[in-house]
């Protein structure tokens, strides 16, 4: 088993699956692939799964396990977040490689501006997307940022950890729901008492997490967390909607004060040299007019025309925005941008009318260089030396 699984990593798996009566398989750069041709009995995948529990009295309790969330590693081999399931009452492993080394924002090739919204003194910023976009790598490089550039304290609250963060300019307290808390509602509200300048939580699932986490960056504290919501509008819509109707009103103002920023991301094949996937971002930026339309239910739509008028001044972007950027640059296809984009058609409309706004732009530029249409007061140099 371990040699196929770092056999597996080796080849830049992020995923294996391994099921009773299939064969070993890896999501290698978005992809499902077999790793072997023999197909595994139920009696070798719970020998596996056993080997993967590190608690010794959920072994004994294996055959009750319906579904279990640990990590797992192995030296020379890597860490691996693990979920142990049943399907048709025999086990199923299904592994997610988490790397040794703590990624950077250069690394993710993340903007600059991630690592500015990382440094806010106080606020929200959640990361979303769906399961399999990142979302873990880039928190985790939002947190290296802080720890290498500021003195913070910093609380995480994962299930199970997954990067391991060394202290270098901040202190990095990581605490394992089940092993170090009982819960991410407790782990919160205990951690809101343990002096933090940032909290991460590994996710907020219900109203009680998320009304917790909206008072952690209303009393002064960073609070970063992943929801699974695909795009900014869709994750204000979603937080409103965890609360009861008659408290929606109090929850979008209370979402407006609070929250600082919101980076979506989903994963595209690359096209150029460096291979492997890339992240295309949206990036909304809390200013005081988008905070305006947080707390108008009527104008939530307006808030994505505010972040594409936003790059400039703010380092906000949209999807299409950032997936022009990447069809430009040669690093995706236009067919993979066009069928991650949010409306296709719209996306290549746009792509269009900015091929045309840049050719416009570089015939201008040529006609200028070309000495016939130059300004006045301008010379090319020919009748100084004349």
């Amino acid at each position: 088993m371990e040699n196929i699984i770092k056999a597996a990593v080796e080849r830049g798996a992020s995923d294996l699956h391994i099921k009773a009566g299939d064969v070993f398989r890896a999501r290698i750069d978005g992809e499902l692939k077999p790793l072997t041709k023999q197909r595994l009995t139920p009696d070798q995948t719970k020998s596996i799964a056993l080997k993967l529990i590190p608690s010794e009295e959920d072994r004994k309790n294996v055959d009750q396990i319906r579904d279990y969330d640990c990590s797992w590693g192995s030296p020379g081999i890597g860490r691996f977040r693990v979920n142990i399931l049943r399907q048709r009452s025999s086990f199923m492993v299904v592994m997610r490689v988490i790397p040794f080394e703590v990624p950077t924002l250069q690394k993710l090739h993340l903007p600059r501006v991630i690592g500015t919204i990382a440094e806010a003194d106080r606020g929200m910023i959640l990361v979303t997307g769906v399961t399999g976009s990142g979302k873990s790598s880039t928190m985790a490089a939002m947190i290296n940022h802080i720890n290498t550039m500021m003195n913070k304290h910093i609380v995480t609250l994962e299930n199970p950890i997954e990067f391991l963060h060394r202290d270098l300019q901040s202190s990095v307290t990581q605490r394992e729901i089940g092993a170090d808390t009982e819960s991410f509602k407790v782990g919160l509200r205990a951690a809101l008492r343990q002096d933090p300048d940032v909290v991460l939580i590994g996710e907020m699932r219900d109203v009680e997490t998320v009304d917790t986490a909206m008072k952690a960056a209303e009393t002064g504290h960073v609070l970063i967390s992943t929801l699974h919501t695909p795009d900014a509008t869709s994750t204000i819509a979603r937080i409103v909607a965890m609360f009861s109707p008659e408290e929606q009103d109090v929850a979008r103002s209370r979402l407006a004060d609070s929250l600082h920023a919101v980076v979506s991301q989903r994963l595209l094949p690359r096209e150029d040299e460096d291979g492997g996937r890339c992240p295309a971002l949206e990036i909304m930026v809390c200013t005081p007019a988008i905070r305006d339309l947080i707390r108008d239910r009527n104008r939530v739509g307006e808030i994505k025309d505010y972040i594409a008028d936003g790059r400039d001044q703010y380092g906000m972007q949209t999807f299409d925005q950032h997936l022009i950027d990447l069809v430009e640059g040669g690093v995706v296809t236009f067919e993979s941008a066009k069928s991650a984009a949010t409306n296709p058609a719209d996306f290549e409309l746009k792509l269009k009318t900015f091929r045309r706004q840049s050719s416009s732009a570089s015939s201008q530029e040529l006609q200028t260089t070309d000495g016939d249409e130059m300004p006045e007061g301008f010379t090319d140099g020919m009748d100084e030396e004349k």
